[in-house]
């Protein structure tokens, strides 16, 4: 196998430099090695699928083949219509580059779709036409099919007369795999992007497959929504070939966005034996392909860190939200279910590849099994998100209140091409033995590479692989040591939830009528300065329009590296907007005239008397334009009255809706904002959001309980905003495993300075004496 795989790796050398960039060689060396491998296996039947073929075309048949009689007859899931073989291209050959590039073709577009599909993938029609073009393409021909190289599936004997072993389907995977692995290694940074190590995907195949091994299905399906270049799907067919599964009885199923890569896992399939058709080319978040499939088991390393603005406009319609998959059915906090949007952040989809496996999963009416499921992701997924965000929603709902999490493995750093960065495999089933989760931490299990490849300098060794997998099986919690490098705790699935509770404190305002202030209001506030500029620019003629305007206002944007949006500039330059400004200042000056200009420190009373002088002076002003104008015309104080939001009378029916709906006790209501008054009737008051807390509390915790002692006692005049309160979710590995290093004590700080003077020969002792 060395051998052949060197006679492969020694043609990309010889025949395409300086053709072809050394990142490239892949593209072109992988597609041949696979029409080497289709074209000697079709090479018995080439007579047989030549007469079928003209068969069906007497037959009137041309433009409706029956695809498959003719792999009836090639004995293969792939045929080639054309005349041609390698070997015939070769001993055929011409002088005349174009002559053959025409014929190697017509050769390519013999063959069955699903073998031009990985062709065109590979995007080879035009590497085949640099080749011929650098009088390369026959060069190529003849070194892959050379007599030393043998990729048949029968004995030879090279030109000196030794024996070369046949290859079978399995071996040709193997050197297949051989080949990808080094070309990826020789680029790191493509291969962290499609190519997972095979230590971890061995590792994720065991801990999916070994739990479960004396009960698996008559039929395993295996799915990967971000396959790549089906190293994980293979990877697993292997591990289950290995414990004695039937090659019949497994079923493969990928998405892949990238041609390349999806060519090279088709290829993969094909060299193998393997029916390719449950790969699909596509995009897993904008394409729900397989809506109408489920799988028993998963394996993944989607992408992590990308954004998925560009596909989220796929999936909505202003927006809604359009693919099920991303719509959660959530309970909120005082117990009602609701349908909530639960996308994440477009700058990193990898939760939504989770959300996709999770929609993929058997039920256990189809699999009593159940479906398992490991889903490689950074340290984002456990953590990134605050309550009520599409993360934290999915953490919270798919994955713990419906008992999905089994296990999460913090894998070592640097394990990966081109990323140093913590990773972690999700362990998901909807078949578990209890309602636990399982944080394992694994990250120091590994052993050092001899030679650096990319970011990746460890490995995974197959005894640290075992350990993981044996106290995963075993619900084991441990402590690392010298032998076993993993750490192990168990934990509810409330340890990772919490209330995001917002604590109030009241806005307290300080009121004083200024012609200054006042004339603050002919002004954009969102765009103040600018306001300012374009009226001291431009004077009366903004109340006008500005239409003329235009150009010199965008120049001087320009100029000043202002940027503005569309709607933001219409409203700068807005005669209408500019005239609602200025009724508001000549609204504002005459109440300053009526009320006068002493200060107030209840800005209660303030408004009050604004009120009557609206009645006086008849204007008419909105709630929301008097208010502008007041706190235009008001600044924080803390030593100022609360502002008063409403003033409730004791038979308001919201004060009985909110004990009953929050289960609390009437005595209590002061603590949730509500303070009673000795007529009877009840005060809120405006909160201030300068000095509102967002406390995280554990959903094991009483919240009334936890602000009492966590709260109250430092900031006084608190209360509890309970009915905008969420539920989060996050997981922190640091938060359970990690370990400060221990400070070294003053004894022995001191012990070493001493030694130092020591050694020093009272150096220290006597510079200290003269400071």
């Amino acid at each position: 196998m060395e051998q052949l795989i060197a006679l492969i790796w020694n043609i990309a050398d010889d025949v395409l430099r300086d053709v072809f960039l050394r990142g490239q060689y892949r593209d072109v060396i992988l597609p041949m090695v696979v029409l080497r491998r289709l074209d000697a296996l079709l090479e018995p039947t080439k007579v047989a699928v030549e007469q079928e073929y003209k068969s069906q075309i007497e037959a009137g048949l041309a433009d409706n083949l029956d695809e498959e009689a003719l792999k009836d007859e090639s004995g293969q899931t792939y045929y080639n219509l054309s005349k041609w073989t390698l070997n015939r291209l070769k001993n055929q050959s011409s002088d005349n580059n174009d002559i053959n590039y025409t014929n190697f073709i017509e050769y390519l577009n013999g063959y069955s779709e699903n073998v031009k599909d990985v062709l065109k993938n590979f995007e080879f029609y035009a590497k085949v036409k640099k080749l011929a073009d650098n009088d390369r393409l026959i060069s190529i021909i003849e070194r892959i099919t050379d007599p030393r190289l043998n990729l048949t599936d029968r004995p030879a004997t090279d030109p000196d007369g030794l024996p070369l072993p046949a290859v079978s389907n399995l071996q040709m995977g193997t050197l297949f795999e051989e080949l990808l692995r080094r070309f990826n290694e020789e680029n790191n940074e493509e291969a962290g992007e499609h190519f997972t190590p095979r230590d971890v995907i061995e590792l994720l195949a065991k801990m999916v497959f070994e739990p479960v091994k004396d009960n698996l299905p008559k039929i395993i399906s295996l799915y990967d929504p971000a396959c790549g270049s089906g190293g994980m799907l293979t990877e697993g067919r292997d591990y289950l070939l290995n414990m004695g599964v039937t090659p019949n009885a497994i079923q493969m199923y990928g998405t892949e966005v990238n041609p390349e890569t999806y060519a090279i896992c088709k290829s993969d399939f094909i060299i193998k034996g393997v029916d390719p058709e449950g790969m699909h080319r596509g995009n897993t978040i904008t394409e729900n392909h397989f809506h109408n499939k489920q799988f028993g088991y998963m394996l993944t390393n989607p992408p992590y860190g990308k954004s998925w603005k560009e596909d989220k406009k796929k999936i909505y319609h202003d927006k809604d939200l359009l693919d099920a998959r991303f719509n959660l059915k959530l309970t909120n906090f005082i117990g009602e279910e609701e349908i909530v949007d639960s996308t994440p952040r477009t700058s990193d989809g990898q939760l939504l590849f989770i959300l996709e496996e999770v929609d993929k999963m058997k039920s256990l009416e189809a699999q009593p099994q159940g479906s398992r499921v490991a889903s490689i992701h950074n340290g984002s997924s456990l953590f990134t998100g605050d309550a009520g965000s599409g993360e934290s929603n999915i953490r919270r709902y798919y994955l713990i209140e419906n008992n999905l999490v089994d296990a999460i493995v913090q894998l070592p750093n640097n394990i990966f091409y081109n990323t140093g960065i913590s990773t972690y495999v999700w362990l998901l089933s909807n078949h578990k033995q209890d309602h636990k989760v399982q944080l394992i931490d694994a990250s120091k299990a590994f052993d050092k590479l001899r030679k650096n490849l990319g970011s990746r300098n460890c490995e995974v060794t197959p005894k640290d692989a075992d350990d993981i997998v044996r106290i995963y099986m075993n619900r084991t919690e441990c402590e690392a040591n010298d032998d076993v490098r993993i750490s192990s705790k168990i934990f509810d699935g409330d340890d990772f939830r919490y209330y995001s509770v917002q604590i109030e404190r009241p806005l307290r305002l300080r009121c004083r009528f200024s012609a200054v202030k006042c004339d603050e209001l002919l002004f954009d506030s969102s765009m103040m300065e600018l306001s300012k500029w374009l009226y001291q620019t431009y004077g009366d003629k903004v109340y006008s329009g500005l239409e003329a305007e235009v150009t010199d206002i965008k120049e001087y944007l320009n100029e000043n590296e202002l940027k503005l949006t569309d709607k933001k500039f219409t409203t700068l330059v807005s005669a209408k907007k500019w005239q609602e400004r200025r009724a508001l200042q000549q609204a504002a000056m005459k109440l300053m005239h009526k009320v006068g200009t002493a200060e107030y420190d209840d800005y209660n009373l303030f408004l009050a008397l604004n009120q009557k002088a609206i009645k006086e002076l008849g204007l008419k002003l909105t709630a929301a334009q008097l208010k502008t104008i007041l706190r235009t015309n008001a600044v924080q104080d803390p030593t100022a009255k609360p502002v008063i939001a409403k003033v409730l009378k004791a038979k308001n029916k919201d004060i009985p809706a909110f004990l009953a709906t929050y289960g609390i006790d009437e005595s209590l209501l002061p603590d949730y904002g509500y303070y009673p008054q000795t007529d009877g009737t009840y005060v809120t008051y405006e909160a201030d959001s300068d000095l509102r807390d967002i406390e995280k509390i554990p959903v094991k915790e009483d919240i009334w309980e936890y602000v009492q002692r966590e709260v109250n006692p430092y900031v006084s005049e608190a209360w509890i905003n309970l009915p905008v309160t969420k539920i989060g979710c996050e997981i922190s590995f640091n938060k359970y495993f990690y370990k400060p290093a221990q400070l070294r004590s003053l004894e022995e700080n001191e012990h070493d300075i001493l030694e130092l003077d020591r050694q020093s020969q009272g150096f220290i002792e006597a510079l200290l004496k003269l400071m």
